[in-house]
């Protein structure tokens, strides 16, 4: 019977022991590296990735940022708006406040009447600012002149004797007016009284305006 050489079986089996041992190893190595590609999509999702700027491309970071900064520029160009519209609206109040005192202060002294003497001169003064009111034409020293003829400048003079009197309708008053004349162009803001020194001057200077141009025209009777 022929004899197996141990040192054949012995070194069979430490080479066969040292390829078991060597694929184990790469076995194992090979576990170690499939299970952590295996967690690698795992643990990248687990991670907060933030976006990064491509060359000129904004993140949503900066578009938020952009859009923050538009609406802070856009409630303050409003804001000038409304207060440059309000100091427009009161600059605008003052004014019509200011025109409004103005034209109470022109009323005011518009209604204020004149002041004037209560004799000839008073008389044929305020005779003519009426006059100049009225667009009816006539001078101080004409009606002045006159009256002297006239009526020697008594408001309360009456003529008895010439045809109107006669008639039944004297003149009467600082021009010697008869009534039906004076009717007719008694001057409206003077009293309807045919003896009043101012209407009786008024009244008088019209029919002078109307019959001779003017009053500054008359050096008679009339």
């Amino acid at each position: 019977m022929p004899r197996i050489s141990t040192l054949r079986i012995t070194r069979s089996h430490k080479i066969a022991t040292a390829v078991l041992v060597a694929a184990g190893s790469v076995t194992a190595i090979a576990a170690t590296g499939g299970a952590s590609e295996a967690q690698t999509p795992q643990a990248r999702s687990s991670i907060s990735v933030e976006p990064v700027a491509a060359a000129g491309i904004p993140t949503a970071k900066d578009a938020a940022a952009k859009k923050a900064a538009e609406a802070t520029a856009a409630k303050a160009a409003a804001a000038k708006k409304a207060a440059a519209k309000a100091a427009a609206e009161k600059d605008a109040t003052e004014a019509r406040s200011e025109k409004q005192a103005a034209n109470r202060s022109t009323e005011r002294k518009a209604v204020t009447p004149k002041k004037f003497a209560n004799n000839l001169d008073g008389w044929i003064r305020e005779s003519l600012d009426i006059m100049k009111k009225k667009n009816i034409p006539g001078s101080y020293e004409g009606l002045h002149r006159n009256i002297m003829r006239e009526s020697s400048g008594n408001p309360n003079a009456v003529n008895d004797w010439d045809i109107n009197a006669r008639n039944g309708i004297p003149s009467k008053g600082l021009l010697q007016v008869i009534q039906p004349t004076f009717d007719a162009y008694h001057v409206k803001g003077t009293p309807k009284k045919l003896t009043d020194p101012v209407a009786n001057i008024t009244a008088a200077a019209n029919y002078a305006a109307d019959r001779y141009g003017s009053i500054d025209n008359v050096d008679s009777a009339y």
